[in-house]
């Protein structure tokens, strides 16, 4: 059996498409997967399963959660591999020592390199976005919170689904495939 981690986009946000972990993983057991674990209350799930097809995956996910829930929710599957490889290639941490100002942002569809090199990024001094295959490294030494480049902004300009998640969750996910 493969570990995969599933990152749904958007839930238990602002009070947005509430769900809860223990049903969540609960759903995850239906669908046949194994060892499911969330991680914080934000949509991260590890588990293992006998299928391989990340896309298949994926929209299996995304229709139970709509079936059970009622929620029209983006899932993202990568499998362990695919995630240890995301955390070794990350090029920005000689930036800072503080993870808490390193993010990554997931695209659910590949882009250009061109189209993102095309872009006007709205960065603070010192802020930095790298693109690699379809992940978004981000440094921002003011805080996710104020930064301009933002899950939101980079959906917008590059019109695909992402999700964001702060480098901290990041290698959590890779430590929980790895206790597996």
């Amino acid at each position: 059996m493969t570990s995969f981690i599933a990152l749904l986009r958007g839930i238990n946000v602002s009070g947005q498409k509430q769900i809860r972990m223990a049903d969540l993983l609960k759903r995850f057991k239906a669908l046949g997967f194994e060892d499911a674990r969330n991680y914080l209350q934000s949509g991260n799930v590890v588990f293992r399963s006998r299928r391989s097809n990340v896309k298949k995956l994926a929209s299996a996910i995304q229709a139970d959660i709509a079936e059970a829930f009622g929620h029209q929710v983006d899932v993202l599957v990568l499998s362990a591999g695919e995630l240890n490889r995301i955390a070794a290639s990350n090029p920005l941490p000689k930036l800072g020592r503080k993870e808490t100002l390193f993010h990554a942002t997931f695209l659910f569809q590949p882009i250009l390199k061109t189209d993102f090199e095309k872009l006007v990024l709205p960065a603070q001094e010192g802020e930095r976005a790298v693109l690699i295959d379809q992940v978004v490294f981000l440094y921002c030494p003011h805080g996710y919170g104020r930064t301009k480049l933002n899950n939101a902004f980079f959906e917008r300009k590059l019109g695909v689904p992402a999700t964001t998640r702060n480098w901290r969750t990041v290698l959590a996910l890779r430590d929980l495939c790895e206790e597996r």
